[in-house]
C-alpha cells in the first residue's frame, strides 16, 4: 500500500480526493496544519512516504533527501513550484507535478474583486460605516481604462476575457503571445516598459523565477502612472515590498491589491497593513468550493499516475 502525505490544507479536507486515493490502494496521511509546513516540519513528516500532495510548504533538498528511498512524487496543489527544489527532486528521481487549469476562474474572479475593492475603496468604506460613519470616498471606474496583463497563460487569459466585457483597453506582455486573445478581445501585446508606462491597472500572472523575482521594483514603480493600481494574485516574490510600500505611501502609485506576500501571514507591523489604499487577502485566490475539488482531484490523479507507472499530465521539467 502506497503512503500519501497531504500537507495542503484544502486537499486534506477534500473528501473527493481522499476517496480517490483510498479507492486506489493508498493510505492517506493528513500532515496539514494551520499554516504551510516549514523545512523542519516537512523533514519529520515525509519519511517513509511514497508521495506528497503539497501546498506552499517548503520542500527543500533536505526534505527530499529525508523522503528517500520511498518518495516518488511531489504533487503541487496549484501551479506554482517556487517552494520546491526542482533540481534536488530531479537529481533524486522524484517527479514534481502541478494541478494545471483548475483554479483559473477562481483566481481570475478574485482579481476583479481586488480591482473593484481598491478602485472603489470598498473595504475602507465598509469599515467606516461599521464604525458609525457615512462618508463617501470617491472612486474610479474600470470602463474605458487601460488594463496591463503581465502573463497571458490560463489565468491571464481569463482576466483578459472579462476585462473586455468591462469595456477596458487591454495591454499585455508574454514571451509567447496568443493570437486568439488579440483577435477575440483586442488584447495588444507590447513591451513591459510600455505596459508599465501606459496602464491604469496592472495585474501580474507570471511564476516566481530568477527572471521575475522583484520585477516590480523602485525603478519600475517610478515609470508607472501616479494613478496606477497594481494587483498581485501570483507570488509575493514578484514585488519589492519595501519599494512598493514607499510608492504607495508617497502617492507614486494609487493602490495595491494582493492575495500573496513574501511572508505569509505578514507581521502585524508590515507597512501594507497600515495603508488605506491597500487590500490584502490571505492567499485565497483558488479557495472556492469548485476550485478546491478540481485542484485536489487533479493533484490526486497525478499522484496515482506516477505511482502506477504512468507519465503525469502536468510534470515540472
Amino acid at each position: 500500500m502506497y503512503k500519501v502525505l497531504i500537507t495542503a490544507r484544502s486537499v486534506a479536507h477534500c473528501q473527493e480526493c481522499i476517496d480517490l486515493l483510498r479507492q486506489n490502494g493508498c493510505e492517506v496521511i493528513d500532515g496539514s496544519g494551520d499554516a504551510p509546513r516549514n523545512e523542519r516540519e516537512m523533514v519529520a513528516l515525509i519519511k517513509g512516504m511514497d508521495a506528497v500532495i503539497a501546498g506552499v510548504d517548503e520542500i527543500s533538498a533536505s526534505v527530499i533527501a529525508a523522503g528517500k528511498p520511498t518518495l516518488k512524487v511531489i504533487s503541487r496543489n496549484g501551479v506554482g513550484y517556487n517552494k520546491v527544489d526542482i533540481q534536488a527532486a530531479h537529481a533524486n528521481d522524484v517527479t514534481v507535478t502541478l494541478s494545471v487549469g483548475t483554479n483559473n476562474i477562481s483566481v481570475c474572479e478574485l482579481v476583479f474583486g481586488l480591482l473593484l475593492a481598491v478602485s472603489r475603496s470598498i473595504v475602507r468604506q465598509n469599515e467606516a460605516v461599521r464604525a458609525g460613519g457615512w462618508q463617501r470616498v470617491q472612486g474610479i471606474e474600470l470602463f474605458g481604462k487601460t488594463l496591463g496583463v503581465v502573463g497571458t497563460g490560463h489565468i491571464g487569459a481569463e482576466v483578459i476575457k472579462r476585462a473586455s466585457a468591462f469595456g477596458m483597453k487591454i495591454l499585455t506582455f508574454d514571451l509567447y503571445p496568443r493570437v486568439e486573445l488579440t483577435e477575440l478581445y483586442g488584447a495588444q501585446y507590447v513591451s513591459l516598459d510600455e505596459l508599465y508606462r501606459d496602464a491604469d491597472f496592472i495585474t501580474l500572472h507570471v511564476p516566481a523565477t530568477q527572471d521575475t523575482t522583484g520585477m516590480i521594483n523602485k525603478k519600475v514603480l517610478e515609470t508607472m502612472k501616479d494613478s496606477a493600481i497594481l494587483i498581485n494574485t501570483a507570488r509575493g516574490d514578484l514585488v519589492d515590498e519595501e519599494a512598493l510600500a514607499v510608492a504607495l505611501k508617497t502617492g507614486k502609485i494609487a493602490g495595491y491589491g494582493a492575495d500573496t506576500m513574501l511572508e505569509e501571514p505578514p507581521p502585524q507591523d508590515h507597512p501594507f497593513l497600515q495603508l488605506p489604499n491597500v487590500v490584502i487577502t490571505p492567499h485565497c485566490g483558488g479557495y472556492t468550493r469548485e476550485a478546491v475539488v478540481r485542484c485536489s482531484v487533479t493533484a490526486g490523479e497525478e499522484v496515482l499516475r506516477v505511482l502506477q507507472g504512468h507519465a503525469p499530465l502536468f510534470p515540472v521539467k
